[in-house]
């Protein structure tokens, strides 16, 4: 089954290498979406693919990158609409 989350990222997420690595790592997961800085010092991400796949991408953004310090992860999930063909930043 194919799923969609919205995701907000609370923590030192800016500035750390969060937007590309969230971009490497849902490509691995075989994901499409798109992840952006927001201007209050969040990272925001849409992931949609195949469940297990997105709750896997979710639970790395707990962690994040190296030198990140995720502190909250607030995850919404939505209807499944296969609006994207890739995953990409947003700037």
């Amino acid at each position: 089954m194919d799923i969609r989350a919205h995701v907000l990222i609370t923590g030192r997420v800016q500035g750390v290498f969060y937007r590309a690595s969230t971009r490497d790592m849902a490509e691995q997961f075989g994901l499409t979406g798109w992840v952006k800085n927001t201007s209050d010092g969040r990272v925001e991400a849409v992931f949609e693919g195949e469940e297990n796949s997105v709750k896997n991408m979710v639970k790395w953004c707990y962690q994040g990158p190296r030198f990140s310090d995720v502190l909250n992860v607030k995850v919404t999930y939505e209807k499944f609409l296969r609006e994207f063909d890739e995953f990409s930043i947003k700037h």
